[in-house]
């Protein structure tokens, strides 16, 4: 796994009561002489407020993304009614006079929504889209953002994330047009254990090439996990992928959303308190070598 950057730390269950707070911190090793401080958030108590609740939304953690499942797909970008996702924050721009927005983030298997809440105050003038196969959590992420946003509203806060329901090692072209993603999330996928299952993981060749078609030149494709050997495999598709190149250390230290990469996600959370190892590995999408 030299490829791969590696942390382990030892975790501790949170003992504050408070939602979407960072506790503390922890230094994690990017490398031999580099390294960041981490976030340690504490678990989100949603008695007593609008939020929704994860034990209403149960279902299973796996699902198929090569069933013959039907989804709703848009027949093109342009089908796409993005005010319907994010309805204020059209809404203040137009008002504004400025030109149409366009989702920039994509979190593919968003689950519960997590890193979406990260980044909607950290990228205030971005649209975050959350991509996720289970309907019921899909449903929960949405609740979600709407109930941020109804206890924010005096400071507009998270009228910038959304979530739909897809299948986008199908669909993703259908979502997006070409160059117009500026960061792509993948953390913590199904590792598809079973060597049969392989063709079912989210980092594939083919795959890769619709990411890079949808992403623009620069742009951030972000993975995370913490299964050794899929660790493995992901840098091993990126890598010798011609149109993505590994991100340097200085790079990753100074980019605001690595920190989040670790604890900014439910799943995040459960390998933090487990005391876990990650794996991470950061790509930028490069010029097209055979254009």
């Amino acid at each position: 796994w030299g490829s791969c950057v590696v942390c382990t730390w030892m975790g501790a269950r949170a003992t504050a009561r408070r939602a979407m707070t960072a506790r503390a911190t922890k230094v994690v090793a990017l490398g031999a002489t580099t390294s960041i401080e981490v976030p340690s958030f504490t678990s989100g108590d949603n008695t007593g407020t609008t939020l929704p609740r994860k034990k209403n939304f149960r279902q299973r953690a796996h699902c198929n993304p090569l069933a013959d499942s039907q989804f709703d797909a848009p027949a093109h970008p342009g089908a796409v009614d993005w005010r319907a996702h994010f309805p204020e924050f059209f809404a203040k721009r137009e008002d504004a006079g400025e030109e149409a927005v366009k989702v920039r983030f994509a979190d593919i298997g968003c689950g519960f929504g997590g890193l979406l809440v990260r980044l909607s105050p950290l990228f205030p003038d971005k649209l975050a889209l959350g991509m996720e196969i289970r309907d019921k959590v899909t449903e929960y992420v949405r609740e979600r953002c709407v109930a941020l946003r109804v206890e924010h509203a005096a400071t507009g806060g998270y009228e910038n994330i959304s979530c739909v329901r897809a299948n986008t090692m199908k669909n993703l072209p259908q979502y997006f047009e070409k160059g117009q993603l500026e960061k792509v999330f993948f953390l913590f996928p199904d590792p598809h254990f079973k060597a049969a299952n392989h063709r079912r993981r989210i980092i594939q060749t083919t795959l890769l090439a619709e990411y890079a078609y949808v992403m623009r030149e620069g742009g951030i494709l972000y993975t995370i996990t913490d299964v050794e050997e899929l660790g493995q495999w992901m840098a091993k598709y990126l890598n010798e992928h011609p149109m993505f190149e590994r991100v340097c250390e200085s790079d990753l230290a100074a980019d605001p959303v690595v920190p989040l990469l670790y604890t900014g996600t439910e799943e995040g959370q459960k390998v933090e308190r487990n005391a876990g190892s990650t794996y991470l590995n950061v790509f930028r999408r490069v010029a097209n070598p055979f254009a």
